[in-house]
């Protein structure tokens, strides 16, 4: 019989050590691909140290920014430090880090920050792989979001929670940097991730500057509208009926009679509609793939996604994505 050990050495390489008696064989695989869906950017030398000499940019320089869906063997040791800091903010699955000889785990709707000169380690679950926003970043302002949060932080779905802005600021943080790497695109994406990581450190702030037109309250309407929101701000995962009416306080079916009597759609339908609606805007403004919108909509089967686009625009996503240049 022969064992393996498999170590994730980056997005795509596998480093395999193979038992067999009375040897050990050690190899390295590289992956065609790393993880399905992921985007990253890893900005040019050259790049950093013309905004090191910003004097609006080098309060915040992002040096390297991704997303990483499911990050299956996910795992990233540091004995020597970097002079960055790393920011991974978890929107679904589990995962850990350690830092000062302390590990932490970590699970969806959580963040954490490794502060620059330290070493460190972070890694997915084996079992629920995470999918993680990630940013290395330094500059003189840095140390006011890092400070204190180097342990697991909550930013957990409720009323007023602000999630799907949130990652709507990193999208556009993200485009912007695809589009190049001029003075004013890096202006703009150090103001922006100024926002980002304040709709973080300063929370309540964040949340309470919205105001909505309704409170949460007990009437059928804003029970329809807190769902809905549930909806918007869960994009990203894989939502159950269960799940929508156990946040409502509601039976299932209580729950799904009342939603459909007011919006025309069943709640599963209604998540449907959410997440096609929002695969359409990723097609129409950012150069993602079809298998990166997948994950970003919390579809990992790019067939079942096809074939739910084409039911509901009459059209399939690669169709539509082209329709403009036609």
């Amino acid at each position: 019989m022969d064992y393996f050990i498999i170590f994730y050495l980056s997005p795509n390489t596998l480093l395999i050590f193979v038992y067999r008696k009375p040897k050990l064989s050690i190899m390295t695989l590289k992956l065609k691909d790393g993880f399905t869906g992921e985007r990253s950017i890893v900005l040019p030398r050259m790049v950093i140290e013309m905004e090191e000499k910003d004097p609006l940019v080098s309060s915040l320089i992002i040096t390297d920014i991704g997303y990483y869906p499911n990050a299956k063997y996910h795992f990233i040791e540091r004995k020597e430090p970097i002079n960055q800091n790393v920011l991974i903010y978890c929107v679904e699955g589990k995962g850990w880090f350690q830092l000062k000889g302390k590990t932490n785990f970590v699970h969806a709707n959580q963040y954490f920050f490794l502060p620059a000169g330290e070493p460190h380690s972070y890694g997915a679950d084996k079992k629920e792989p995470w999918t993680i926003y990630w940013v290395h970043f330094k500059g003189s302002h840095a140390q006011i979001y890092t400070e204190g949060c180097q342990e697991p932080q909550d930013i957990a779905p409720d009323s007023d929670s602000r999630i799907f802005e949130r990652n709507h600021i990193f999208e556009e943080i993200f485009h912007t940097l695809e589009n190049g790497y001029s003075r004013e695109n890096m202006r703009y994406t150090s103001s922006l991730f100024h926002y980002y990581l304040a709709s973080m450190k300063y929370l309540q702030q964040f949340r309470k500057s919205k105001q909505y037109n309704q409170e949460m309250g007990v009437n059928d309407d804003n029970l329809v509208n807190a769902s809905i929101h549930y909806m918007k701000e869960n994009i990203e995962r894989k939502i159950t009926i269960e799940e929508l009416s156990q946040y409502t306080g509601y039976s299932t079916s209580y729950f799904s009679k009342l939603f459909k009597k007011e919006t025309g759609h069943s709640p599963i339908n209604y998540i449907n509609l959410l997440k096609t609606q929002k695969a359409c805007e990723m097609l129409d403004y950012t150069n993602m793939h079809i298998n990166q919108i997948c994950f970003k909509i919390g579809i990992e089967d790019c067939y079942y996604f096809s074939r739910l686009f084409k039911k509901i625009m009459g059209m399939s996503p690669k169709v539509y994505k082209n329709r403009k240049t036609t």
